[in-house]
């Protein structure tokens, strides 16, 4: 086992992880609900059906990241997780109404009258809660990194609770709603016929744009409004890895125009991956810049060490289980096998 120093940066780079897999697949969940809200034309009950066949087999496993999150959050940096539940207390809730009545709409249409025809009242709820979960989640992300979420004494200092509002976080969360409705597009060209995955195509193309635009925006934004995370983003830590994630945006998209869609699927999804790594790069060693490090908010040695201890084997059951469960149903589509 480690040195007792170390635990803190294995136990963060273990939720890393977890954030990680959580907005490379959960996030192309979120993405399609966004798609299934703003269907339209004559092919708009193909392109619902589609989606609902893509997430039907695998959306729920896939929250399993955001709860492993949670439990390594509030098990490994307690002092954090308690500043996050009071500063960020209206934007997590809301993200948990979110995810409940995405999951409620998404079953409760599935048995509904009409439902592939059109969404009705679960089907907009189930569109508008995929669009407001993911752009709280990216708000919060970028509250810990601003510096307007202060703490002092393990509270919350005045004007805390309202970082998340601030322009950059924002900006951050426009940018996950977008990433989160590219990645889907992507996805859905490997689960789609002729016809519907060429319109997921354009799909595709027109949020790798939106997706770009904000991009520098966004940079923009953290330049004026957050220095220290503008910093950290260009040190030699830091800089190789965002430069990386910022080289496979246009490569994804190219892979995507000349309809290499595999290629492009990996691209998309090692992209998301590289800027939340960069992020975290730039944003150590703090949980939340200025006042709380990962050091300070961890739990005690001992309680760090059971957790690492835990992981070999809560792993062992959890990957085999999900390969099997994308195996039997990802297995079944004959387009992502024609592809």
């Amino acid at each position: 086992m480690p040195a007792a120093e170390l635990l803190p940066e294995l136990v963060g780079l273990t939720a890393l992880t977890a954030l990680v897999l959580y907005a490379v697949l959960a996030g192309a969940d979120f993405g399609g609900g966004v798609w299934d809200l703003l269907a339209t034309g004559p092919r708009a009950a193909q392109h619902r059906a589609a989606i609902a066949a893509a997430m039907g087999p695998v959306w729920e496993a896939n929250h399993v990241w955001l709860i492993f999150l949670i439990v390594l959050l509030f098990t490994g940096f307690p002092a954090a997780f308690a500043v996050l539940s009071v500063a960020l207390f209206w934007p997590f809730h809301l993200v948990l109404l979110g995810i409940a009545l995405r999951g409620a709409a998404f079953v409760f249409r599935a048995h509904g009258r009409a439902a592939a025809r059109a969404p009705g009242g679960w089907g907009t709820v189930f569109g508008a809660a995929s669009v407001i979960t993911p752009l709280l989640l990216g708000a919060c992300l970028g509250a810990v990194s601003t510096g307007d979420l202060r703490v002092a004494g393990g509270a919350v200092l005045p004007g805390g609770q309202t970082a998340w509002l601030s322009p950059l976080p924002t900006a951050i969360g426009a940018l996950a709603l977008t990433l989160c409705a590219y990645l889907a597009a992507v996805y859905l060209t490997l689960e789609t016929e002729e016809q519907v995955r060429e319109d997921f195509r354009r799909r595709a193309l027109g949020a790798w744009l939106v997706g770009g635009a904000l991009s520098l925006g966004t940079l923009l934004l953290t330049y004026v409004d957050a220095p220290r995370l503008w910093e950290g983003l260009v040190s030699p830590r830091a800089a190789g890895v965002v430069l990386a994630g910022i080289l496979l945006a246009p490569a994804s998209g190219l892979a995507m125009y000349r309809r290499h869609y595999a290629t492009a699927r990996t691209l998309a999804a090692l992209q998301v991956a590289l800027l939340l790594v960069g992020w975290a790069l730039a944003q150590w060693p703090y949980v939340i810049y200025p006042d709380v490090t990962l050091a300070a908010a961890a739990a005690p040695p001992a309680t760090l060490r059971a957790v690492l201890w835990t992981l070999p084997f809560g792993t062992a059951l959890l990957l085999p289980s999900l390969w099997f469960l994308f195996a039997v149903f990802k297995g079944r589509n004959p387009a992502a096998r024609g592809s």
